[in-house]
């Protein structure tokens, strides 16, 4: 009993590192809220501030794509209990980011400064890429997402079952709306100095190679389904009407 309840205990705590991390990053990026932004700090020698950055942005890369992984998880499972793996994760992924805020080395020179209309358009963007990361969250399983469904189910005493293949609102759209926030978060910015651009090049040049192993994850584990899903839906930008002749063509072929 007590095991199962300093499982959920220790998930909540993960999912509230999560939480503030996640906060966190959203002022640090937008330069408010919080007292070291990414512009913040006394800037340093250019490479020195280049190498530092670079290397904080592949530590969490390395640990978001090795702990994501179904060889690492099989690995994993003997040492780490399964109701805990994902908030493991998750603590993991929290800590990593709040790295990336505190030790991040200022490059302040302005690539562009937008004024007036367009600064108010590329901060509404802003806030929505992240809220539209948020938002998908829901849309597939927050809470297991982030590891709490599993210690909740644990601390029950029921069995785990991994949530079906679904389908719906921004994931009929495009297959990866919350990597498509965050891309939109990054970039969307008034004020794009040096040190935002290499966050946001870096970032983006991850996620696109990292959705190549998701979606080879997610193809072995939903097959078919998964398969004419891709075929319907692009994976990151909205496809108009070719979105909706892949529809088609896919509803032929059933036929």
């Amino acid at each position: 009993m007590m095991s199962r309840f300093f499982s959920l205990l220790y998930a909540a705590l993960a999912y509230l590192v999560f939480l503030a991390s996640f906060l966190y990053a959203v002022g640090w990026l937008g330069r408010f809220w919080v007292p070291k932004d990414i512009d913040s700090g006394v800037p340093g020698p250019t490479l020195a501030a280049i190498s530092v950055d670079v290397l904080l942005l592949a530590a969490f890369a390395l640990q978001h794509s090795i702990m994501a992984r179904p060889g690492f998880k099989r690995w994993a499972a003997r040492v780490v209990p399964a109701p805990i793996e994902r908030a493991t994760f998750v603590l993991a992924s929290s800590l990593l980011l709040f790295a990336i805020c505190l030790g991040w080395r200022p490059l302040p020179a302005v690539v562009w400064h937008a004024q007036g209309v367009a600064a108010d358009l590329l901060l509404a963007l802003f806030f929505a890429g992240w809220l539209v990361v948020l938002c998908a969250t829901f849309m597939i399983n927050h809470f297991e997402l982030f590891g709490l469904r599993q210690a909740w189910l644990h601390a029950r005493g029921r069995a785990y079952c991994a949530p079906g293949y679904v389908e719906r609102f921004f994931y009929r759209i495009v297959r990866h709306p919350i990597m498509l926030g965050f891309i939109v978060a990054f970039w969307a910015t008034p004020v794009m100095t040096q040190g935002h651009l290499l966050f946001a090049v870096v970032t983006t040049l991850y996620i696109l190679a990292a959705l190549q192993l998701e979606e080879r994850d997610l193809l072995a584990e939903h097959g078919a389904a998964y398969e004419s899903y891709r075929q319907r839906v692009p994976m990151l930008l909205p496809g108009g009407k070719l979105q909706r002749k892949r529809y088609a063509e896919a509803g032929a072929r059933r036929a």
